[in-house]
């Protein structure tokens, strides 16, 4: 079916109680892996590409791999640009054709990361493309974005911000971090519960590759309704060629390797799902 938009879904996964799969995707493969797993699941998805991706191939190509493989497939996905880190790119990614904007002001100062929300979402809003905005800061690196001083987001901060930017969405820091963790992730699961308490819209959770299955499951009890992976799709697809090329190191046919790449993606994406508890929910 044609690309979506990801505010219906998240709209029906907040309101269930269950959480919506968003999987970042660095080529071809991986997007075709991705889907596999969501038909296979009967489960709604959104891919989603980084800035950095963005530039190392281009929104055009990004926007024509992920419609080409959405009209073939038989659930509801969109396309999301993840960490929008300005303006312009955000401005971009809607002309382009994704589905789902983020702005990521949340280094910037708190009025600063209003104004900046508020513009993108009020540019988006007459295309009825939602807007997710991050309010505290995720620490780690990901990509070229990188944070080494995180902070969390304070409930009364949260009801200001999303009252007067008007974004769909809201990213909250609660001890998440991007990338690989080298220890087991704290979080402050009382904090997004009162987050949810005091914000209507919905939630989103980054940095979740290497949080504990349950500790995602408690957050989506708490009012997660947006689940973000990356790294472990990265690590699955990387490992799969490196584990074919050490049988075959002569291999030059790069559909060998790749596939397996794939396989290890579309069986990580089904767990996820599984975590997440949007199976069977399109």
């Amino acid at each position: 079916m044609p690309l979506v938009t990801s505010k219906e879904m998240m709209a029906k996964a907040d309101k269930e109680g269950y959480a919506i799969g968003a999987f970042n995707v660095e080529n071809m493969e991986m997007v075709m892996a991705v889907i596999k797993a969501c038909e296979e699941s009967n489960a709604p998805a959104i891919l989603q590409t980084t800035p950095s991706t963005v530039k190392y191939a281009g929104l055009d190509m990004y926007y024509a791999n992920v419609a080409a493989a959405a009209a073939r497939a038989r659930v509801p996905i969109a396309l999301h640009l993840d960490h929008g880190n300005s303006f312009e790119l955000a401005m971009q990614a809607l002309r382009t054709g994704y589905t789902s904007i983020m702005i990521d002001g949340s280094k910037l100062e708190f009025e600063d990361n209003i104004a900046l929300s508020k513009r993108v979402a009020d540019a988006c809003r007459p295309s009825d493309i939602p807007v997710e905005a991050e309010l505290g800061k995720v620490g780690g690196k990901e990509d070229d974005m990188s944070c080494d001083d995180p902070g969390y987001t304070d409930p009364d901060d949260a009801v200001r911000f999303v009252g007067e930017t008007g974004v769909t969405s809201l990213a909250v820091a609660i001890g998440t971090a991007h990338g690989i963790y080298k220890g087991e992730p704290k979080l402050d699961v009382e904090r997004l519960s009162a987050i949810r308490k005091v914000v209507s819209i919905p939630l989103v959770l980054h940095g979740a590759s290497g949080v504990p299955d349950e500790a995602v499951k408690d957050c989506i009890r708490r009012g997660i309704s947006k689940v973000n992976f990356a790294t472990e799709l990265r690590i699955a697809f990387s490992n799969g060629i490196k584990e074919y090329m050490k049988s075959d190191p002569d291999v030059f046919d790069p559909k060998k390797y790749c596939a397996v790449g794939m396989k290890n993606v579309t069986e990580l994406v089904k767990e996820k799902i599984l975590v997440c508890g949007s199976n069977d929910k399109t």
